[in-house]
């Protein structure tokens, strides 16, 4: 049977469907070379406009992860946890390591940022040293001594996601509910995992903005993952205000330190326990979620979990200090604070601009091959509903000195446009974890 790419762009680019064997065909062409990054960015397109079946996306699924390497642990403890990404979402640091430290073998294979939010694999990367790229048998090896192994992409595991992820990056191709089912899906599938924890985001900051997309992205994965026989806990939860305080790849990382240590409790401690709780069900540890989260919380505050993290680094040789001492990392040595300009209530913050502003900072990407800031970002110590005061501190931005002008910029229209201020307390806000579902293959 024979066939071209500009036959299979022009088929969907008109709505029609395509086989099975012409997805099979262009995702192999992609991998061999034989389709350019040019075709397949116009595909991706065409999908975006017209969208693909539930038969459809299941060949695509099927593709991306028979484009190379699958793992098989046969084992039910192995799990992970994958986010639809948000403005702040860093909750694999947290969650991972607590998880870990409770007996659930978490095997990470993380992207890298992809429009307004940032990436794990980015994040990680501000510590100095940490190696994300281990070979198959280097990651299982480490999987089965440590139970906590975190990696980027690699050209043995679903090597078609790992291509078409930072096209649909840089081609305004992310927001599908079937690229983001069988890009998440090839992944976690070929990681060998036996069960998933989901965290979907729906709000201003989330690629679902709706509740109502971000159930039918919920479905389509847990329809996905019953299909190839793993057990999936998801969880949607809100992005319509930053996750936590801290934005910005080294930043994060310090408040993921600083929730480990007991220091701090928010928002994003908060589903961090929540998404580990799962873990830890999932893998069959607890008999409930309820639980799970019992157990993730003795991880927490007992040490068990940070103690995780630093022999997670030195295992990826990283440079384990930086836990202790923040300096080790790069971190932006000029400050510009935003102050209110009036008293109320913050009534809204858009949360996808304060993605973007952290990419206008460097600290995310525009093209696939932009070098990351690392130091750059910023602290949001207010929340939706928090009553200020005139001349309170709102936003803090780290920046370089040859971005003064930029930040000033950036800094007036956080202050009059990105957050929002009122006389009034604005309505209890939907709730951060908004529903919970499970799903089992057997």
């Amino acid at each position: 049977m024979k066939t071209s790419a500009y036959e299979i762009i022009k088929k969907k680019r008109d709505g029609q469907t395509l086989t099975e064997y012409e997805i099979k065909w262009f995702i192999d062409s992609l991998v061999s070379g034989e389709v350019k990054d040019y075709q397949m960015s116009a595909l991706l397109m065409a999908i975006f406009l017209n969208g693909l079946d539930v038969f459809e996306t299941a060949a695509l699924t099927d593709a991306m992860l028979n484009s190379g390497t699958t793992l098989n642990f046969n084992d039910e403890k192995v799990i992970d946890k994958h986010s639809t990404g948000g403005v702040g979402d860093k909750t694999s640091f947290i969650l991972a390591p607590i998880a870990a430290a409770c007996g659930v073998k978490v095997p990470m294979i993380a992207g890298r940022g992809l429009g307004h939010t940032g990436g794990t694999v980015d994040k990680i990367e501000a510590i100095p040293g940490f190696n994300v790229s281990i070979d198959t048998n280097s990651f299982k090896k480490k999987l089965d001594e440590l139970g906590l192994v975190l990696i980027g992409q690699t050209k043995d595991i679903a090597p078609a996601d790992r291509i078409i992820y930072g096209l649909r990056d840089v081609t305004a191709t992310v927001e599908s509910i079937p690229l983001i089912t069988a890009s998440i899906m090839s992944k976690k599938l070929a990681e060998g995992t036996s069960g998933i924890v989901m965290d979907i985001k729906v709000g201003s900051g989330a690629f679902m903005k709706t509740l109502a997309d971000g159930r039918k992205l919920a479905k389509s994965i847990q329809n996905t993952a019953t299909r190839f026989g793993r057990n999936i806990f998801t969880i949607i939860s809100d992005m319509s205000q930053p996750l936590g305080t801290h934005i910005g790849n080294s930043l994060e990382l310090i408040e993921c330190f600083e929730i480990l240590k007991g220091n701090i409790e928010n928002d994003l401690s908060e589903l961090s326990l929540e998404l580990a709780g799962a873990m830890v069900y999932l893998a069959g540890i607890s008999k409930t979620h309820a639980k799970g989260k019992q157990m993730a919380k003795s991880a927490l505050t007992s040490g068990k979990a940070l103690e995780k993290f630093k022999e997670m680094i030195i295992s990826q040789g990283g440079d384990s200090a930086v836990i202790d001492n923040y300096d080790i990392m790069p971190l932006a040595k000029c400050r510009y604070d935003v102050v209110a300009k009036n008293s109320g209530f913050i009534t809204t913050i858009d949360c996808e601009r304060v993605g973007m502003m952290i990419v206008d900072l460097g600290g995310g990407r525009r093209n696939v091959g932009d070098k990351l800031d690392y130091g750059v970002g910023m602290i949001i110590d207010k929340k939706v509903g928090d009553k200020i005061k005139k001349g309170d501190v709102i936003v803090t931005f780290f920046y370089n000195q040859n971005q003064e002008s930029l930040v000033g910029a950036l800094a007036d229209e956080f202050g009059t446009k990105v957050i929002k201020v009122g006389q009034g307390k604005p309505k209890q806000s939907r709730p951060l974890i908004i529903e919970t579902m499970e799903k089992w293959s057997k």
